[in-house]
């Protein structure tokens, strides 16, 4: 282990390397270390910039074994789940959330990782690294587990912004694309957009413009138009990207993450409340250990912030070292498939031209108002 300094790159040149917040999520540093070890044990090559308060993050990682894979980043604080993100905005450059996203934009490393506050590290990565050309609302991309041919489908905005205008949702279409090809490997992805129903005379205006927008834009984006879906199709073989707004597509994530729970401990109340019933699980128990792989929220864990010069996984709060060496390891695919060239690659030459400075890489009014404060 080395303690790194600032604009320093690792040894190990042309390696991955994978700039972590340590801290912020809900279980401690002692998950974030035990998944970034789980991790590295799968994959030796992957190097990391580790950020956090030095005094708590050395034990672990020498518990760990970490040895020369890990450089360390001290970090005098932590952005908290409390903590407003104007304030970490004004006030945060010694957390260790600040710090990774800085690994990042001082291209030291190809891909930040972090399971804490999530307004917080969507607004100081929009503000460090920027929206790219193009982009006017970043979106969080999401996994869903579904059967279609990757067994995922990819969903976003998962929250990044409340709002979307048409335009936005043509943008999250073609982000969605590169994402869908990039992670899951699918050739020609298929775009559906969320709505009440499927029919074209459905929903609000901005979500019949965006059925124009997107359905003109497959051959140049390089995707299929599923057309609209509805929320029963979020899990279907349909569609490969569902595109939403962010209000809209929290909403359904927190709802789905709820109905998987409350259905997980019927089924354990089931299968425990009786002797028969015991004895039926036990029979079942290869089917039922597949059911729960299939379904584990940890093997998806990982959203990825798209949009911005920078690529960005927000681990779940809640990461335990496995949840967090999925993050990990999705970073990892990333940053090998070379996913933001390809993505703002994919932004620039699709979107149609003409548009205004506030959808670009350059700051907006609020935006220099609220990094000026």
């Amino acid at each position: 282990m080395r303690a790194a300094q600032k604009g320093k790159a690792p040894a190990n040149a042309g390696a991955v390397v994978l700039s972590v917040d340590a801290m912020g999520g809900d279980l401690g540093p002692e998950a974030t270390i035990a998944g970034v070890a789980k991790a590295h044990r799968a994959h030796p090559d992957l190097h990391f910039i580790i950020h956090g308060p030095r005094a708590q993050l050395e034990p672990l990682i020498a518990k760990h074994d970490l040895g020369d894979c890990v450089d360390l980043r001290h970090a005098e604080r932590t952005v908290t789940m409390e903590d407003k993100p104007a304030q970490v905005l004004r006030n945060g450059q010694d957390t260790s959330m600040w710090s990774a996203i800085e690994s990042v934009r001082d291209k030291e490393a190809d891909v930040a990782v972090s399971c804490g506050n999530t307004g917080a590290l969507m607004l100081i990565s929009m503000m460090r690294l920027r929206k790219m050309p193009g982009v006017n609302r970043p979106a969080i991309a999401s996994f869903w587990p579904s059967r279609g041919p990757a067994g995922w489908n990819v969903m976003l905005d998962m929250g990044a912004d409340v709002k979307a205008d048409a335009e936005d949702l043509l943008t999250y279409a073609l982000m969605g694309t590169s994402y869908a090809r990039n992670a899951l490997g699918l050739e020609r992805p298929r775009i559906g957009l969320l709505n009440i129903g499927t029919e074209e005379h459905k929903g609000r205006p901005e979500l019949r413009e965006a059925y124009e927008l997107i359905s003109n834009a497959q051959e140049a984006g390089q995707f299929d138009f599923a057309g609209f879906v509805e929320g029963n199709e979020l899990a279907g073989a349909r569609a490969d990207v569902i595109v939403t707004d962010g209000f809209t597509g929290n909403v359904a994530l927190k709802t789905g993450e709820g109905t998987a729970k409350f259905v997980a401990e019927l089924l354990r109340e089931a299968l425990t409340s009786s002797v028969m019933s015991k004895l039926g699980a036990l029979f079942a128990m290869g089917a039922l250990k597949r059911l729960r792989h299939k379904t584990d929220p940890r093997r998806a864990n990982g959203g990825v912030f798209l949009g911005l010069n920078g690529t960005v996984v927000k681990s779940h709060g809640s990461a335990d070292a496995t949840s967090f060496a999925a993050a990990i390891e999705l970073a990892a695919r990333l940053a090998r498939s070379g996913f933001g060239a390809k993505l703002a690659a994919r932004v620039a030459t699709t979107l149609p031209s003409g548009q205004d400075e506030t959808k670009s890489g350059a700051p907006s009014a609020a935006e220099k108002s609220e990094s000026s404060q």
